[in-house]
């Protein structure tokens, strides 16, 4: 007899213990053994062999492991990647124990603490918009896609006229956006740049109107300073910078000036990687860091992967396999993969047929974590993310009060 034999899906410590209180455990054993139940794999990139050597030692005296190169065992590389393999308690242990350990292992452990934090974080928070306030963690927020472009993939053309664009805004807000992102360049495959005075132009009358009359915050998708500038002068609420603060110098301080909060996007001029989620989250690490050394708050960061941006078809897949290795960075994730040609590749569709595919890829999204959708359908969306969270955020652990 099996006695109903089965797997546990356990991800984080507040799914742990709700597994242990269901079978009734007593409330000192939950906290000794919730650490037992969550599994991880931790991936060292290039570690230096001494340290690799004491990192594979410790984690086999405390019972996990740790796999090396080959060539580990006779001395004959300069460094390897490490994978250490234990549950949560032992890799607490192993981060204890390198606070003692030599040739910079203890840097190593409290990186490692601090990742565990990150990796178990399900708390509620917010995000102040210059005084609208985003709230993060009870539910998925919809971000509304408004192009005033003649030029862009989807919508080029349609809401150039500044009434058809703020009907369409007002529309958004009523099917259940959260807030607007608004754009006045194409950054579509093989866009033509425009100047800053031309983009700005074509913002200024809805955002002029917008900022009267919409209940919602309104971010600006640009990567011009001069237009961040601007449409934070006039009001809006955040920047969306499709290069993460690494194109126009001057974009950190401009958004430290308002304190606003800001997308970092990943992005690059070509598809080649050697380590691709490395890479991206490297890249995502170094944009923080500007972030931050520019004065912009942390709690005002937001990150995003860059779904069809210096990315081939096949590597948009990748990253959308792996979306759960952003939370290391320990900021919201945002996630536009509206009617993108990742779909259209794909199942080979036309941009009008990709409504379905957007709205599997944003429910992917968020049993990966990730806390905003950037979708041009709105209404679809947000019923779609309003189920899910039913699931991700009340059923396995998460603490949940949307509606």
């Amino acid at each position: 007899m099996a006695n109903n034999m089965r797997w546990l899906k356990i991800e984080n410590l507040k799914q742990a213990e709700k597994a242990l209180m269901q079978i009734g455990v007593d409330s000192g054993g939950i906290q000794y053994m919730k650490g037992k139940a969550v599994t991880r794999v931790i991936k060292l990139d290039k570690v230096r062999l001494p340290a690799a050597h004491i990192l594979k030692e410790e984690m086999l005296s405390i019972g996990g492991d740790a796999a090396v190169h080959r060539e580990v065992v006779v001395n004959s590389i300069p460094h390897t990647d490490v994978l250490l393999m234990g549950n949560e308690k032992q890799l607490k242990r192993l981060a204890s124990k390198l606070r003692a350990q030599p040739f910079g292992l203890k840097v190593t452990g409290e990186a490692l603490l601090n990742l565990l934090l990150k990796m178990n974080s399900n708390a509620l928070r917010n995000i102040d918009c210059r005084g609208k306030i985003l709230e993060l963690g009870s539910k998925t927020l919809i971000m509304g896609i408004l192009n005033v472009t003649p030029d862009s993939f989807s919508d080029g053309g349609m809401f150039l006229n500044p009434s058809y664009a703020l009907a369409q805004a007002e529309s958004m807000v009523a099917q259940g956006a959260d807030l607007i992102d608004i754009g006045g360049e194409s950054t579509r495959p093989g866009y033509i740049s425009i100047s800053a005075e031309d983009e700005w132009e074509r913002l200024k009358p809805i955002i002029l109107e917008l900022i009267n009359s919409c209940p919602v915050p309104i971010s600006v998708d640009t990567q011009k300073a001069e237009v961040a500038e601007k449409a934070l002068k006039a009001g809006v609420h955040m920047i969306n910078d499709i290069w993460a603060l690494q194109k126009d110098s001057k974009m950190a301080k401009v958004i430290a000036k308002y304190d606003a909060p800001v997308v970092l996007m990943h992005n690059k001029d070509n598809t080649d990687y050697d380590n691709l989620m490395g890479e991206i989250l490297e890249y995502l690490a170094h944009s923080i860091d500007i972030a931050l050394g520019n004065g912009i708050s942390q709690e005002k960061i937001i990150v995003d992967p860059g779904i069809g941006f210096g990315k081939n078809p096949d590597q948009n897949m990748e990253v959308l396999s792996r979306l759960e290795e952003l939370k290391v960075l320990g900021f919201p994730i945002l996630l536009g993969i509206s009617r993108k040609s990742v779909i259209g590749r794909t199942l080979n569709l036309p941009v009008e047929e990709r409504l379905e595919p957007t709205i599997a890829l944003g429910a992917l999204g968020i049993t990966a974590g990730v806390d905003i959708l950037r979708v041009h359908d709105v209404l679809e969306n947000k019923k779609a993310a309003l189920m899910v969270d039913q699931i991700m955020r009340r059923k396995r652990g998460v603490e949940y009060e949307g509606k």
